[in-house]
Parts: C-alpha cells; structure tokens; sequence
C-alpha cells in the first residue's frame, strides 16, 4: 500500500526530471537533429540513388550544362586557381598550423578534435569513393580531370570539414560569425569550381556537404573542443557541460 501511494509521486518527480532535462538540453538536441540527423539522411537518399543508378539524378546533367554554359576564359582561370584551395594537401598545411596553434596554447581538447576530424573526414570520403564506385560526368574535356571516383566529392568534404572545424573551434569566441561566413562562401566556391571543371555532378557535391557537417558536428558534440578549461575548487564539484542543473539533481534525489 505505502508503495502504492509514492508511485505518483515518484512519476510526478521523474516527468519533472525529464522535462527539465530537455529544457536544459534543447540546443543540443536541436544540433542533433539539425546538423546530424538531417544530413545524414540526405546522403542517405543520394547514396540510395547513386547505388541504384550511376547516372544519378535528373537534375544532374542539367545543372552541370547550365554551369557551363557560362564558360569564358577569366573564370576558366579563376575556376583552376580556386579549386586548388579544396584540395587536402592545400588544406593539410592549414590545418597543421592550427594544430602547431592549439599545442603552443595547450588547448588539448581542440587538437584532438582537429585531428579525429580532420583525419576522419579523409578516411571517410576515400572509404565511400571505393564503395560507390561512380564515374565522373564526361560531357566536356575538363581543364582539371580527375581520375579517382566521384562520390562523393572530396573537395566538397575537404572544404566543408575545414569550415566546420573552424567553425567550432570559434564558437565561443566573437570570430564565429566572421568563421560561418568564411566557410560558407569557401564551400561555395570551392563547389562551384567543381561543378565549372566538369569533374564533379551536383548530388556529389551535396553528399560531400551533408557526410562533412554530419561527421564535424558528432565529433564536436562528444569531445567538446568548446569547454573551457576549469580551476578544480576544494570540496567543490566543477562544471560542465554533461553536469546535471542543481534543480535537476533535486528532483533526481527526489525519486531515489
């Protein structure tokens, strides 16, 4: 019987708990299904799409035709010179200044999520290149052919991985806005380029895109580069971002 009577109360104190719970971690949520979740469920229809049928998309050829109808010799320049940028062994020095950065500041955390992405991201796109095994679009000689596969774009991963690590690793100071406006226009561009030299179609650029954002932002969620690094306090227990709130663990004690 007295069993009886606190299992209200008991449930009351755990629906309590949960809602304070998502209240407390709605921004992570939100990240989750936005940045992760939703990504990788556009690759996930590409990819279909792509195993099924070589030829991809109906829109493909259209769109890569209509890029190319605006051909002239300055953007042919333009175009060779700029996609060298997405290339890894342009970004590779980049990087590897960050990370000579993050370890002459002792900010491990942030090398180690440089390095898991960075490195992961490469692993990734030539472990998805050798298992699509699809062709590059030959609907004009390229001013800069490619011979490897084509989906999904390497450029396209390349470019996005560095903005995303930028990205992160400046969203708690005041350049993360001048970081999301950088990235994103160099991954425009750099896709641009792609789509320009004929050495890419539409769905491997976007596939490129969605396995990049989805692969910086999960790293990012459970190595946290963001945290701050704390002072330990005697008999003080420190914070953090996986810490219960104090209303939280009242309610949590409540049930117990």
């Amino acid at each position: 019987m007295e069993a009886e009577k606190t299992s209200p109360t008991q449930s009351k104190s755990l629906v309590s708990f949960i809602k304070n719970l998502l209240v407390a971690r709605w921004r992570s949520l939100l990240l989750l299904f936005a940045a992760i979740y939703l990504p990788l469920q556009i690759f996930q229809i590409l990819a279909t799409q792509v195993w099924q049928y070589q030829a991809g998309f109906p829109w493909d050829v259209p769109v890569l035709l209509a890029v190319h109808s605006t051909a002239n010799p300055q953007l042919d320049a333009v175009a060779v010179v700029l996609t060298k940028l997405g290339s890894f062994w342009t970004v590779l020095p980049i990087l590897l200044t960050i990370a000579i950065i993050l370890i002459w500041q002792k900010h491990w955390r942030s090398l180690v999520y440089l390095l898991i992405t960075a490195s992961g991201s490469a692993f990734i796109n030539r472990t998805a290149k050798e298992l699509w095994h699809r062709l590059r679009p030959d609907l004009w000689k390229s001013l800069a052919p490619e011979l490897d596969f084509a989906f999904p774009s390497g450029h396209a991963m390349t470019s996005t991985t560095l903005a995303v690590i930028l990205l992160v690793l400046a969203w708690r100071s005041s350049w993360r806005w001048a970081a999301l406006i950088f990235g994103s226009l160099y991954m425009l561009a750099i896709a641009w380029t792609r789509l320009y030299l004929g050495v890419h179609f539409p769905s491997d650029i976007i596939a490129g895109w969605m396995v990049a954002i989805a692969w910086g932002t999960g790293v990012s969620m459970i190595i946290k580069p963001y945290l701050v690094k704390t002072v330990p306090v005697v008999d003080v227990e420190p914070a953090g971002e996986t810490s219960l709130l104090a209303e939280e663990k009242e309610e949590l004690a409540a049930t117990e």
